[in-house]
């Protein structure tokens, strides 16, 4: 049978979690960092303004259908390519208040009306979204990743049990700060398509972080003596060749979907590769640190631990029995 990772092996992850947690909140504060001064480039789903498809006339390319909107008139717009550059599709973005939004579309109509040679342009579809609107989506958006959070708090407490459900939140909130502190840094858009991936990846972090406390929950079930250290160590040991296989194949995947996907999903794809590498190590190196933490923390909280040298014996909650 094949092993990645071969049985009995034995890395101390647990033993270096000062040094993970605390490059993780260099990270976190540093997006936070970014946030109030760089700020996030939310796309018009957040903000509000127009979003056109066009067919450009032959000929044009991406940097000519910029200049010659710019030189008609339509300043600060974001023009980003569909497809092979054969097709010569577009989307046109502009940002504006609700009245000169609704007159994107004819405009832009009216520029290469004027500017081409040939008949061949079209305007295939027109996406206006109100600056009030775009507010309010902006409010939905980040109350989703909250609830979503919440929610996942009281599902692992029912699960497991308190040691184990602050570990899994933070990670994953770890995991959402560090990617939207990526898109600050690399100004890409911010749109519903980003947020749609931020919650995919809270979902698959979630799933990998799961099998960890699982594992933890076994060892201490079938050990009571344990320390939480060993324990932790010998779960994320056990679960390592599994983990590093299904983050591989599933990054490989959306390698494929970034590479070859085109732009129109290009940003979603960018964020589930940034996911699938800080969601990995998150369960890792985090949640499972966290439990360590918050076992210890209860432990001396309640005057229990080690005691006339006697090992603590934990009491595990047993898998749920479902008839």
């Amino acid at each position: 049978m094949f092993n990645l990772i071969k049985p009995n092996t034995n890395f101390d992850f647990v033993g270096y979690r000062k040094v993970w947690v605390g490059f993780s909140l260099v990270c976190i504060i540093g997006t936070f960092i970014l946030m109030f001064t760089k700020g996030i480039n939310y796309g018009i789903d957040f903000t509000g303004g127009a979003e056109v498809q066009i067919k450009a006339p032959s000929g044009w390319n991406i940097s000519k259908v910029r200049s010659e909107l710019e030189e008609g008139g339509l300043k600060d717009v974001r023009v980003q390519q569909i497809g092979d550059e054969s097709e010569n599709s577009y989307f046109v973005k502009s940002q504006g208040d609700e009245k000169s939004l609704n007159q994107v579309a004819a405009k832009i109509e009216g520029i290469l009306k004027s500017k081409s040679t040939t008949n061949d342009y079209a305007i295939q579809r027109v996406d206006v979204v109100g600056p009030a609107a775009g507010s309010s989506l902006r409010m939905s958006g980040f109350l989703s990743m909250l609830y979503a959070l919440i929610s996942i708090l009281l599902y692992v407490t029912i699960r497991f049990d308190s040691r184990y459900s602050p570990g899994a939140v933070i990670a994953l909130f770890h995991d959402a700060t560090i990617t939207i502190g990526i898109f600050i840094l690399t100004q890409k858009q911010f749109d519903l398509q980003i947020l749609a991936a931020i919650l995919a990846l809270i979902g698959y972090s979630n799933n990998d972080t799961i099998i960890v406390f699982d594992r933890v929950r076994e060892t201490l079930h079938d050990h009571p003596g344990m320390e939480i250290r060993q324990a932790v160590n010998r779960a994320i040991n056990e679960t390592l060749g599994r983990t590093i296989l299904t983050s591989l194949t599933t990054f490989l995947t959306v390698f494929s979907l970034w590479m070859f996907g085109g732009k129109v999903i290009e940003n979603f794809a960018f964020t589930l590769l940034i996911g699938i590498v800080v969601g990995s190590y998150s369960s890792i190196f985090i949640a499972s640190s966290l439990v360590v933490y918050m076992t210890e923390f209860q432990n001396r909280r309640s005057g229990s631990g080690r005691q006339k040298g006697k090992k603590k014996a934990y009491t595990v909650r047993p898998e749920p029995k479902f008839q």
